[in-house]
Protein backbone atom coordinates (compact mmCIF):
# COMPACT_ATOMS: atom_id res chain seq x y z
CA UNK A 1 0.00 0.00 0.00
CA UNK A 2 1.43 3.18 -1.54
CA UNK A 3 1.43 6.54 1.11
CA UNK A 4 1.47 10.03 -0.33
CA UNK A 5 3.19 12.37 1.05
CA UNK A 6 1.37 15.22 2.78
CA UNK A 7 0.61 18.04 0.84
CA UNK A 8 0.95 22.05 2.29
CA UNK A 9 -2.77 22.22 3.33
CA UNK A 10 -2.85 19.40 4.82
CA UNK A 11 -0.12 19.93 7.40
CA UNK A 12 -2.44 22.75 8.70
CA UNK A 13 -4.27 19.61 10.26
CA UNK A 14 -1.72 18.69 12.60
CA UNK A 15 -0.30 19.81 15.29
CA UNK A 16 2.46 22.78 14.81
CA UNK A 17 5.16 20.73 16.20
CA UNK A 18 4.86 17.58 14.19
CA UNK A 19 5.08 19.29 10.82
CA UNK A 20 7.91 18.46 9.12
CA UNK A 21 8.67 22.36 8.88
CA UNK A 22 9.97 22.32 12.39
CA UNK A 23 11.19 18.90 12.35
CA UNK A 24 13.72 19.76 9.65
CA UNK A 25 17.27 21.73 10.16
CA UNK A 26 16.92 25.29 10.25
CA UNK A 27 18.36 27.43 7.32
CA UNK A 28 20.92 29.20 8.62
CA UNK A 29 23.40 29.80 5.19
CA UNK A 30 21.18 29.42 2.55
CA UNK A 31 18.19 30.10 1.39
CA UNK A 32 15.54 27.50 1.52
CA UNK A 33 14.67 26.47 -2.06
CA UNK A 34 10.64 26.10 -1.33
CA UNK A 35 8.35 28.04 1.03
CA UNK A 36 7.04 26.91 4.28
CA UNK A 37 3.52 28.24 5.98
CA UNK A 38 3.23 31.05 7.75
CA UNK A 39 2.99 29.58 11.50
CA UNK A 40 5.43 27.90 10.96
CA UNK A 41 7.87 30.13 9.97
CA UNK A 42 6.72 32.11 13.13
CA UNK A 43 6.75 29.32 15.23
CA UNK A 44 10.56 28.17 14.07
CA UNK A 45 11.79 31.74 14.81
CA UNK A 46 9.90 32.57 18.37
CA UNK A 47 11.20 28.83 19.34
CA UNK A 48 14.65 30.42 19.09
CA UNK A 49 14.33 33.56 20.28
CA UNK A 50 13.06 32.10 23.53
CA UNK A 51 16.77 31.56 24.18
CA UNK A 52 17.77 35.57 24.42
CA UNK A 53 17.89 37.66 27.74
CA UNK A 54 14.34 39.12 28.63
CA UNK A 55 14.82 42.78 28.22
CA UNK A 56 13.03 43.55 31.47
CA UNK A 57 15.68 41.85 33.23
CA UNK A 58 18.46 43.49 31.26
CA UNK A 59 20.67 45.86 34.13
CA UNK A 60 23.30 46.60 31.90
CA UNK A 61 21.30 48.86 29.13
CA UNK A 62 20.04 52.36 29.41
CA UNK A 63 17.39 51.42 26.73
CA UNK A 64 13.81 51.38 26.97
CA UNK A 65 12.31 48.12 27.46
CA UNK A 66 8.53 49.07 28.11
CA UNK A 67 5.75 51.54 26.85
CA UNK A 68 1.99 51.74 27.46
CA UNK A 69 -0.44 49.33 25.15
CA UNK A 70 -1.70 52.86 23.61
CA UNK A 71 1.65 54.04 22.51
CA UNK A 72 2.59 50.42 20.88
CA UNK A 73 -0.59 50.48 18.95
CA UNK A 74 0.65 53.89 17.94
CA UNK A 75 3.82 51.91 16.72
CA UNK A 76 2.57 49.18 15.13
CA UNK A 77 -0.05 51.73 13.14
CA UNK A 78 2.90 53.72 11.93
CA UNK A 79 6.13 51.03 11.13
CA UNK A 80 5.23 50.97 7.95
CA UNK A 81 5.88 54.45 7.15
CA UNK A 82 9.17 55.50 5.90
CA UNK A 83 10.00 58.36 7.50
CA UNK A 84 13.10 59.90 5.50
CA UNK A 85 10.12 60.10 2.66
CA UNK A 86 9.21 63.59 4.10
CA UNK A 87 7.02 64.89 1.56
CA UNK A 88 5.19 61.27 1.17
CA UNK A 89 4.79 61.49 5.28
CA UNK A 90 4.61 65.40 6.64
CA UNK A 91 3.06 65.04 9.42
CA UNK A 92 5.36 62.60 10.91
CA UNK A 93 8.34 65.08 9.76
CA UNK A 94 6.04 68.02 11.34
CA UNK A 95 5.95 65.81 14.76
CA UNK A 96 9.37 65.57 14.65
CA UNK A 97 10.01 68.85 14.56
CA UNK A 98 8.21 69.31 17.38
CA UNK A 99 10.02 67.45 19.41
CA UNK A 100 12.98 69.36 18.56
CA UNK A 101 11.20 72.36 19.80
CA UNK A 102 10.28 71.07 23.06
CA UNK A 103 13.63 69.33 24.09
CA UNK A 104 15.39 72.66 22.79
CA UNK A 105 13.05 74.39 25.21
CA UNK A 106 13.79 72.28 28.15
CA UNK A 107 17.97 72.57 27.50
CA UNK A 108 17.38 76.57 27.42
CA UNK A 109 18.04 76.74 23.75
CA UNK A 110 18.12 80.75 23.13
CA UNK A 111 15.13 80.73 20.74
CA UNK A 112 12.23 82.63 21.27
CA UNK A 113 8.72 81.07 21.67
CA UNK A 114 7.44 80.55 18.24
CA UNK A 115 10.87 80.63 16.91
CA UNK A 116 11.92 77.03 15.41
CA UNK A 117 15.30 75.52 17.08
CA UNK A 118 17.67 74.16 14.82
CA UNK A 119 17.96 70.31 15.47
CA UNK A 120 17.23 66.66 14.06
CA UNK A 121 16.54 63.06 15.03
CA UNK A 122 19.14 60.27 14.57
CA UNK A 123 19.11 56.74 14.56
CA UNK A 124 20.99 57.36 17.84
CA UNK A 125 23.71 59.64 19.91
CA UNK A 126 26.36 57.70 17.69
CA UNK A 127 25.16 59.34 14.67
CA UNK A 128 24.31 62.48 16.50
CA UNK A 129 27.81 62.89 17.74
CA UNK A 130 29.56 61.72 13.99
CA UNK A 131 27.14 64.64 12.81
CA UNK A 132 28.34 67.52 15.81
CA UNK A 133 32.39 66.23 16.18
CA UNK A 134 31.85 67.26 11.96
CA UNK A 135 29.97 70.39 12.55
CA UNK A 136 32.81 71.49 15.19
CA UNK A 137 35.92 69.97 12.58
CA UNK A 138 34.36 71.90 9.31
CA UNK A 139 34.05 75.36 12.02
CA UNK A 140 37.91 74.88 13.10
CA UNK A 141 38.66 74.44 9.66
CA UNK A 142 36.98 77.05 7.89
CA UNK A 143 38.76 79.59 10.77
CA UNK A 144 42.15 77.98 9.93
CA UNK A 145 41.77 78.71 6.42
CA UNK A 146 40.64 81.95 7.01
CA UNK A 147 43.34 82.90 9.18
CA UNK A 148 46.06 81.03 6.57
CA UNK A 149 46.69 78.59 9.04
CA UNK A 150 47.09 74.45 8.67
CA UNK A 151 44.04 72.43 9.15
CA UNK A 152 45.43 68.78 8.85
CA UNK A 153 46.18 68.07 12.65
CA UNK A 154 42.65 68.59 14.41
CA UNK A 155 42.02 67.12 17.70
CA UNK A 156 39.48 66.92 20.62
CA UNK A 157 39.57 66.58 23.91
CA UNK A 158 37.75 64.05 26.09
CA UNK A 159 37.72 62.04 29.48
CA UNK A 160 38.88 58.22 28.95
CA UNK A 161 35.33 57.53 30.15
CA UNK A 162 33.22 58.53 27.07
CA UNK A 163 31.47 56.27 25.21
CA UNK A 164 33.53 53.97 22.87
CA UNK A 165 31.63 56.29 18.98
CA UNK A 166 33.95 59.32 20.60
CA UNK A 167 36.66 56.71 19.38
CA UNK A 168 34.97 55.81 15.98
CA UNK A 169 34.17 59.66 15.63
CA UNK A 170 38.25 60.32 15.86
CA UNK A 171 39.01 57.58 14.10
CA UNK A 172 36.28 57.26 10.98
CA UNK A 173 37.08 61.56 10.62
CA UNK A 174 40.90 61.86 11.40
CA UNK A 175 40.89 63.57 14.82
CA UNK A 176 43.41 62.91 17.47
CA UNK A 177 41.43 62.07 20.29
CA UNK A 178 43.24 63.47 23.46
CA UNK A 179 41.76 61.55 26.59
CA UNK A 180 42.26 62.72 30.08
CA UNK A 181 42.84 59.65 32.26
CA UNK A 182 41.15 59.14 35.27
CA UNK A 183 42.10 58.36 38.59
CA UNK A 184 40.90 55.98 41.27
CA UNK A 185 37.54 57.44 43.15
CA UNK A 186 37.23 60.01 40.22
CA UNK A 187 35.47 58.42 37.20
CA UNK A 188 34.75 61.29 35.37
CA UNK A 189 37.09 63.97 33.62
CA UNK A 190 38.42 66.60 35.47
CA UNK A 191 37.52 70.22 33.78
CA UNK A 192 40.71 71.95 34.69
CA UNK A 193 42.69 68.66 33.31
CA UNK A 194 40.88 68.72 29.88
CA UNK A 195 41.16 72.62 29.52
CA UNK A 196 45.24 72.12 29.81
CA UNK A 197 45.03 69.92 27.24
CA UNK A 198 43.31 72.04 25.21
CA UNK A 199 45.18 74.00 22.30
CA UNK A 200 45.05 75.39 18.86
CA UNK A 201 44.22 72.38 17.11
CA UNK A 202 41.18 71.59 19.80
CA UNK A 203 38.00 71.61 17.71
CA UNK A 204 35.75 71.11 21.09
CA UNK A 205 35.57 69.53 24.61
CA UNK A 206 33.10 66.86 24.86
CA UNK A 207 31.27 67.10 28.20
CA UNK A 208 29.85 63.68 29.23
CA UNK A 209 26.33 64.50 31.04
CA UNK A 210 25.85 60.76 32.44
CA UNK A 211 29.10 58.52 32.17
CA UNK A 212 28.10 55.29 31.40
CA UNK A 213 30.61 53.51 34.05
CA UNK A 214 29.02 55.35 37.36
CA UNK A 215 26.17 57.57 36.12
CA UNK A 216 27.75 60.53 37.14
CA UNK A 217 27.80 64.35 35.66
CA UNK A 218 30.61 66.03 34.62
CA UNK A 219 31.36 69.28 36.02
CA UNK A 220 30.01 71.33 32.73
CA UNK A 221 29.47 74.69 34.29
CA UNK A 222 33.05 74.95 35.59
CA UNK A 223 34.69 73.27 32.16
CA UNK A 224 32.80 76.41 30.58
CA UNK A 225 34.40 78.71 32.69
CA UNK A 226 37.86 77.66 32.42
CA UNK A 227 37.48 77.37 28.54
CA UNK A 228 36.26 81.07 28.43
CA UNK A 229 39.47 82.09 29.92
CA UNK A 230 41.61 80.18 28.11
CA UNK A 231 39.25 81.26 25.18
CA UNK A 232 39.92 85.26 26.25
CA UNK A 233 43.50 84.94 26.90
CA UNK A 234 44.73 82.95 23.59
CA UNK A 235 41.97 84.14 20.63
CA UNK A 236 40.72 80.76 20.25
CA UNK A 237 37.03 79.39 19.92
CA UNK A 238 36.98 76.35 21.71
CA UNK A 239 33.58 75.19 22.45
CA UNK A 240 31.53 72.50 24.52
CA UNK A 241 29.50 69.47 23.19
CA UNK A 242 27.50 67.68 25.89
CA UNK A 243 26.94 64.04 25.46
CA UNK A 244 23.66 63.92 27.34
CA UNK A 245 22.55 60.37 25.82
CA UNK A 246 21.78 59.85 29.40
CA UNK A 247 21.35 62.44 31.43
CA UNK A 248 19.50 64.42 29.01
CA UNK A 249 16.12 63.42 30.10
CA UNK A 250 17.09 63.24 34.05
CA UNK A 251 18.65 67.06 34.86
CA UNK A 252 15.95 68.65 33.54
CA UNK A 253 13.41 67.33 36.31
CA UNK A 254 15.84 66.23 38.74
CA UNK A 255 18.40 69.09 39.08
CA UNK A 256 16.53 71.72 37.47
CA UNK A 257 19.06 74.34 38.43
CA UNK A 258 21.99 72.67 37.52
CA UNK A 259 23.90 74.48 34.68
CA UNK A 260 25.32 72.09 32.17
CA UNK A 261 23.05 72.79 28.69
CA UNK A 262 22.46 76.09 26.42
CA UNK A 263 22.35 78.41 29.55
CA UNK A 264 26.40 78.43 29.35
CA UNK A 265 27.49 80.13 26.62
CA UNK A 266 30.45 78.03 25.50
CA UNK A 267 27.81 74.77 25.25
CA UNK A 268 26.96 74.81 20.94
CA UNK A 269 25.51 71.25 20.89
CA UNK A 270 23.67 68.78 22.39
CA UNK A 271 23.19 64.89 22.32
CA UNK A 272 20.26 63.10 23.93
CA UNK A 273 18.84 59.58 23.14
CA UNK A 274 14.96 59.61 23.17
CA UNK A 275 15.38 55.66 23.25
CA UNK A 276 16.93 55.99 26.43
CA UNK A 277 15.52 58.15 29.61
CA UNK A 278 13.48 59.69 26.43
CA UNK A 279 11.45 56.62 27.02
CA UNK A 280 11.05 55.62 23.31
CA UNK A 281 11.92 52.22 22.17
CA UNK A 282 15.54 52.29 20.35
CA UNK A 283 15.72 53.30 16.90
CA UNK A 284 14.55 55.44 14.61
CA UNK A 285 11.96 56.08 11.95
CA UNK A 286 8.22 56.69 11.88
CA UNK A 287 7.08 54.57 14.83
CA UNK A 288 9.61 56.01 17.50
CA UNK A 289 9.20 59.33 16.41
CA UNK A 290 5.63 59.41 16.79
CA UNK A 291 6.25 57.29 20.33
CA UNK A 292 8.59 60.13 21.68
CA UNK A 293 5.90 62.73 20.91
CA UNK A 294 3.10 60.52 22.55
CA UNK A 295 5.31 60.93 25.75
CA UNK A 296 6.02 64.01 25.71
CA UNK A 297 2.45 65.17 25.39
CA UNK A 298 1.04 62.25 27.34
CA UNK A 299 3.32 62.91 30.55
CA UNK A 300 4.46 66.30 30.51
CA UNK A 301 6.91 67.94 32.76
CA UNK A 302 5.14 66.26 35.70
CA UNK A 303 5.11 63.16 34.30
CA UNK A 304 8.68 62.71 33.35
CA UNK A 305 9.70 64.24 37.08
CA UNK A 306 7.80 61.80 38.70
CA UNK A 307 9.39 59.20 36.92
CA UNK A 308 12.84 60.24 37.49
CA UNK A 309 12.10 60.64 41.17
CA UNK A 310 10.85 56.77 40.84
CA UNK A 311 14.17 55.52 39.79
CA UNK A 312 16.30 57.31 41.57
CA UNK A 313 14.39 56.18 44.79
CA UNK A 314 14.90 52.68 43.22
CA UNK A 315 18.22 53.40 43.04
CA UNK A 316 18.17 54.20 46.21
CA UNK A 317 16.64 50.82 47.64
CA UNK A 318 19.12 49.12 45.54
CA UNK A 319 21.93 50.89 46.97
CA UNK A 320 21.05 50.20 50.52
CA UNK A 321 20.74 46.72 49.92
CA UNK A 322 23.95 46.30 48.35
CA UNK A 323 25.50 48.10 51.11
CA UNK A 324 23.93 46.37 53.68
CA UNK A 325 25.68 43.26 52.23
CA UNK A 326 29.13 44.38 53.90
CA UNK A 327 30.92 43.06 50.69
CA UNK A 328 31.02 45.98 48.42
CA UNK A 329 32.09 50.06 47.77
CA UNK A 330 29.36 51.59 45.82
CA UNK A 331 31.30 53.92 43.15
CA UNK A 332 28.28 55.79 41.65
CA UNK A 333 27.34 58.88 43.24
CA UNK A 334 23.76 60.02 44.03
CA UNK A 335 23.56 62.76 41.40
CA UNK A 336 23.39 61.69 38.41
CA UNK A 337 22.08 58.82 36.49
CA UNK A 338 20.03 56.28 38.20
CA UNK A 339 22.09 53.42 38.54
CA UNK A 340 24.46 51.90 41.12
CA UNK A 341 27.82 50.89 39.90
CA UNK A 342 29.53 48.90 43.03
CA UNK A 343 32.81 47.05 43.58
CA UNK A 344 33.96 44.44 45.77
CA UNK A 345 35.88 45.26 48.87
CA UNK A 346 37.99 42.28 48.38
CA UNK A 347 38.83 40.78 45.21
CA UNK A 348 41.46 38.52 46.55
CA UNK A 349 39.56 35.37 45.97
CA UNK A 350 36.25 36.34 43.55
CA UNK A 351 35.57 38.58 41.29
CA UNK A 352 32.72 41.23 40.04
CA UNK A 353 32.69 38.86 36.90
CA UNK A 354 32.22 35.61 39.08
CA UNK A 355 28.96 37.10 40.34
CA UNK A 356 27.85 38.70 37.00
CA UNK A 357 28.14 35.27 35.47
CA UNK A 358 26.28 33.51 38.88
CA UNK A 359 23.01 35.90 38.52
CA UNK A 360 22.74 35.10 34.70
CA UNK A 361 21.14 31.93 36.27
CA UNK A 362 18.42 34.25 37.65
CA UNK A 363 17.82 35.94 34.59
CA UNK A 364 19.34 38.89 35.20
CA UNK A 365 21.91 40.52 33.06
CA UNK A 366 24.37 42.99 35.05
CA UNK A 367 27.66 44.07 33.53
CA UNK A 368 31.08 43.70 35.22
CA UNK A 369 34.30 45.57 33.75
CA UNK A 370 37.07 47.19 34.33
CA UNK A 371 37.75 51.33 34.90
CA UNK A 372 39.32 52.86 31.80
CA UNK A 373 42.82 54.23 31.78
CA UNK A 374 44.07 55.23 34.84
CA UNK A 375 41.99 53.37 37.04
CA UNK A 376 41.79 50.27 34.91
CA UNK A 377 42.74 48.06 38.11
CA UNK A 378 39.26 48.99 39.50
CA UNK A 379 36.54 46.72 38.39
CA UNK A 380 32.60 47.31 39.27
CA UNK A 381 29.21 45.31 38.69
CA UNK A 382 26.76 48.23 36.89
CA UNK A 383 23.04 47.77 37.82
CA UNK A 384 21.06 50.81 35.68
CA UNK A 385 17.60 51.33 36.98
CA UNK A 386 15.07 52.26 34.43
CA UNK A 387 11.06 53.04 34.34
CA UNK A 388 10.19 49.29 34.43
CA UNK A 389 12.42 48.02 37.65
CA UNK A 390 9.98 48.32 40.48
CA UNK A 391 10.93 48.48 44.28
CA UNK A 392 9.58 44.61 43.91
CA UNK A 393 12.88 43.74 41.19
CA UNK A 394 15.27 45.70 43.48
CA UNK A 395 14.24 43.39 46.43
CA UNK A 396 14.49 40.45 44.41
CA UNK A 397 17.91 41.70 43.06
CA UNK A 398 19.24 41.91 46.55
CA UNK A 399 18.45 38.83 47.37
CA UNK A 400 19.83 37.05 44.48
CA UNK A 401 23.15 38.91 44.95
CA UNK A 402 23.02 37.68 48.62
CA UNK A 403 22.55 34.10 47.33
CA UNK A 404 25.49 34.07 44.94
CA UNK A 405 27.87 35.68 47.29
CA UNK A 406 27.04 32.64 49.85
CA UNK A 407 27.53 30.55 46.46
CA UNK A 408 30.43 31.77 45.52
CA UNK A 409 32.51 32.06 48.90
CA UNK A 410 32.09 28.24 49.12
CA UNK A 411 33.56 27.47 45.57
CA UNK A 412 37.30 27.15 45.12
CA UNK A 413 39.33 30.38 44.28
CA UNK A 414 39.23 31.31 40.77
CA UNK A 415 41.88 33.46 41.89
CA UNK A 416 44.06 30.64 43.11
CA UNK A 417 44.05 29.08 39.72
CA UNK A 418 44.72 32.45 37.66
CA UNK A 419 48.05 32.43 39.66
CA UNK A 420 48.44 28.86 39.30
CA UNK A 421 48.29 29.21 35.31
CA UNK A 422 50.65 31.83 36.22
CA UNK A 423 53.30 29.88 37.69
CA UNK A 424 53.31 27.11 35.45
CA UNK A 425 53.91 29.48 32.40
CA UNK A 426 56.13 31.79 34.28
CA UNK A 427 57.73 30.54 37.34
CA UNK A 428 57.27 31.55 41.30
CA UNK A 429 58.62 35.76 40.79
CA UNK A 430 55.81 35.85 37.91
CA UNK A 431 53.06 34.16 40.80
CA UNK A 432 54.35 36.35 43.48
CA UNK A 433 53.80 39.42 41.15
CA UNK A 434 50.49 38.60 40.42
CA UNK A 435 48.16 41.80 40.95
CA UNK A 436 44.37 43.11 41.49
CA UNK A 437 45.17 44.62 38.36
CA UNK A 438 46.24 41.22 36.64
CA UNK A 439 43.50 39.29 37.78
CA UNK A 440 41.16 42.34 36.24
CA UNK A 441 43.33 42.39 33.02
CA UNK A 442 43.00 38.24 32.68
CA UNK A 443 38.54 38.81 33.39
CA UNK A 444 39.02 41.56 30.96
CA UNK A 445 40.20 39.79 27.93
CA UNK A 446 37.21 37.00 28.58
CA UNK A 447 34.58 39.59 28.26
CA UNK A 448 36.45 41.86 25.69
CA UNK A 449 34.26 41.13 23.03
CA UNK A 450 31.08 42.38 25.30
CA UNK A 451 32.94 45.69 25.64
CA UNK A 452 29.88 47.32 24.62
CA UNK A 453 27.52 46.23 27.15
CA UNK A 454 28.41 48.70 29.62
CA UNK A 455 26.55 51.43 27.22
Amino acid sequence: MALARNSDSEEHLHSTFASRYVRAVIPRFKMPDNSMPKDAAYQVISDELMLDGNPRLNLASFVTTWMEPECDKLIMESVNKNYVDMDEYPVTTELQNRCVNMIANLFHAPVGEDEAAIGCGTVGSSEAIMLAGLAFKRKWQQRRRAQGLPTDNPNIVTGANVQVCWEKFARYFEVELKEVKLSEGYYVMDPAKAVEMVDENTICVAAILGSTLTGEFEDVKTLNDLLAEKNAETGWDVAIHVDAASGGFIAPFLYPDLEWDFRLPWVKSINVSGHKYGLVYAGVGSSQIIAQYYQFIRLGFEGYKNIMENCMDNARRLREGIEMTGKFNIVSKDIGVPLVAFSLKDSSKHTVFEIAESLRKFGWIIPAYTMPADAQHIAVLRVVIREDFSRGLADRLITHILQVLKEIEGLPSRIAHIAAAAKVSGGEEKTAKMSLEDIAKYWKRLVENKRNIVC
